[in-house]
C-alpha cells in the first residue's frame, strides 16, 4: 500500500473481506454496519418496511432496486438526511438515533458530486477539513495524499467546470475520503458518466476504496454496476429486502420471480409439480412439449404452481430434435439482436411462448447460424433451471 493511501486509512484493515462468514455480535467487524428492523414512513406512506440488514467491516455494499423501492431513503436515513421512524442504526455498536449528520463518522458521495463551482479542486477537498478545524500542514498535506489517491494532484488548481465527467467524480470521492469516514455512502455514483467510462471508472473505484479499506455502501438501479463493484447486494422491492447474497448468489439463485427478472434477463416457464425429490423435481408445462426437470426438490404438495427459471446463457439451439424427455421445446427464429460479443436468439415455440438464447460466436457457427424463421429446438441442462415458489 502507497503512503498516499495509508494516510487516508480510517483503521487497519487486512483487505476487503469476502462474504460468508457468521456476525459474532454488536460493533464487530462482521456487524460493523447494523440496521435493525428500520421502518420510515412518511405520512401514510411507507417507504421502509421493516428492514434488517448487517454490513461487515470493509465491504463494499450494493443496495439495489427500481425507483421508489426504498434503497435512497434507506441511505439517506444512514446518512442523518432522514430520521427513522421506527428500529434503530448502528455503526461500530454506536446508535446514531440521536446523533445529528455532521456529527455521523459518515460521508456521503451525491449523484451530482455536488462540488462548489468557484472553488479549485484542492479547496473543494478541504473544505469539510477546514469546516473541523484542520489547518496549516495537516491540511495540506492530507488533501494531496488524497487528491493522489485518487489521480488528481496534477488538477489541484483547476475549477470543476474544466474537469471531464470522471474527473468530477474522483475529485468528489477525494472529498468524501479525506475526512476519514468509517461508512462512506455512494449514491447511484456511476449515472452521470457515460457507459464507456463507467465500464472503467467502477474497476477504478472498486480499486481506490480496496487501498483505503473503508466500509461502504452505494445505491443504484444499475444491476451490471452493483454486479460488478460489490462484495454482496440487496435487492430492495417495495420498501423490503427482497434477497441478500453475494452477486453470484443472488444471479444464479434468485429466490423470487422479482429478483430473477430484475438480475439480468431471464426465461420463465410456469407449471404444476409432478414429481418432488429430495434431488430433482419433475413439472408440466402447457409453454413445453416434454417436463421440465431441475436437479434440485423443494418442500411443496404435488400439483403445487411453481416457475422455473431459465438464464439465457443456459439455453442451447439444435437443428435437431434433442435426446431425452424433458428440458426441450420446438420453434422458429422470431428475432435476432448482435450484441458484439454475443448474439441473442429469440425464438418462438410452438405453444407461443419466446424463449431468448444468448449464443456465442462459437455456438452459432456450430449450429449454421439460424436466421429468421428457422425452425430450431432450444434445450438446457437439468442444472441450468431454478424452481421459483413465489
Amino acid at each position: 500500500m502507497s503512503e498516499q493511501s495509508s494516510a487516508l486509512k480510517p483503521a487497519p484493515e487486512s483487505g476487503r473481506p469476502q462474504p460468508g462468514s457468521a456476525a459474532s455480535g454488536p460493533g464487530t467487524d462482521d456487524n460493523f454496519v447494523q440496521i435493525v428492523n428500520v421502518v420510515k414512513k412518511f405520512g401514510e406512506t411507507v417507504a421502509v418496511r421493516g428492514v434488517d440488514l448487517s454490513v461487515k467491516k470493509g465491504e463494499l455494499f450494493a443496495l439495489l432496486g427500481s425507483s421508489g423501492c426504498g434503497k435512497s431513503t434507506l441511505l439517506r436515513m444512514l446518512a442523518g438526511l432522514e430520521s427513522v421512524t421506527e428500529g434503530q442504526i448502528l455503526i461500530d455498536g454506536e446508535d446514531l438515533a440521536k446523533m445529528p449528520p455532521y456529527r455521523r463518522p459518515v460521508n456521503m458521495m451525491f449523484q451530482s458530486y455536488a462540488l462548489f463551482p468557484h472553488m479549485s479542486v484542492e479547496s473543494n477537498v478541504g473544505f469539510g477539513l477546514k469546516q473541523e478545524g484542520v489547518k496549516g500542514g495537516e491540511l495540506k498535506d492530507r488533501v494531496h495524499n488524497a487528491l493522489q489517491l485518487v489521480q488528481m494532484a496534477q488538477y489541484a488548481k483547476r475549477k470543476p467546470h474544466q474537469l471531464s465527467g470522471g474527473q468530477q467524480q474522483r475529485v468528489a470521492l477525494a472529498r468524501s475520503l479525506v475526512k476519514r469516514p468509517k461508512l462512506l455512502l455512494l449514491d447511484e455514483p456511476m449515472s452521470a458518466l457515460d457507459k464507456q467510462i463507467r465500464q472503467r471508472t467502477q474497476i477504478e473505484l472498486v480499486n481506490i476504496l480496496d487501498q483505503v479499506g473503508v466500509t461502504c455502501i452505494m445505491v443504484t438501479h444499475d444491476q451490471e454496476e452493483a454486479m460488478t463493484m460489490a462484495n454482496r447486494l440487496a435487492v430492495m422491492s417495495e420498501g423490503r429486502i427482497v434477497q441478500l447474497g453475494t452477486p453470484h448468489e443472488v444471479y444464479e439463485y434468485p429466490n423470487t420471480r422479482f429478483s430473477a427478472q430484475f438480475i439480468g434477463s431471464t426465461n420463465l416457464f410456469d407449471g404444476n409439480v409432478v414429481e418432488d425429490e429430495p434431488d430433482h423435481i419433475f413439472v408440466e408445462s402447457s409453454e413445453l412439449p416434454v417436463r421440465l426437470y431441475v436437479s434440485h426438490g423443494i418442500t411443496g404438495p404435488l400439483g403445487m404452481p411453481v416457475t422455473i427459471s431459465v438464464r439465457p446463457e443456459r439455453i442451447a439451439l439444435t437443428r435437431k430434435p434433442p435426446e431425452g424427455a424433458f428440458n426441450w421445446g420446438r420453434g422458429k427464429v422470431s428475432n435476432i439482436a448482435y450484441m458484439g460479443g454475443y448474439t441473442l436468439y429469440h425464438v418462438t415455440l410452438d405453444s407461443g411462448k419466446t424463449v431468448v438464447a444468448n449464443l456465442s460466436s462459437l455456438a452459432i457457427g456450430e449450429i449454421e447460424s439460424p436466421t429468421f424463421d428457422d425452425e430450431v429446438y432450444v434445450r438446457w441442462s437439468a442444472s441450468a433451471g431454478v424452481v421459483l415458489t413465489s
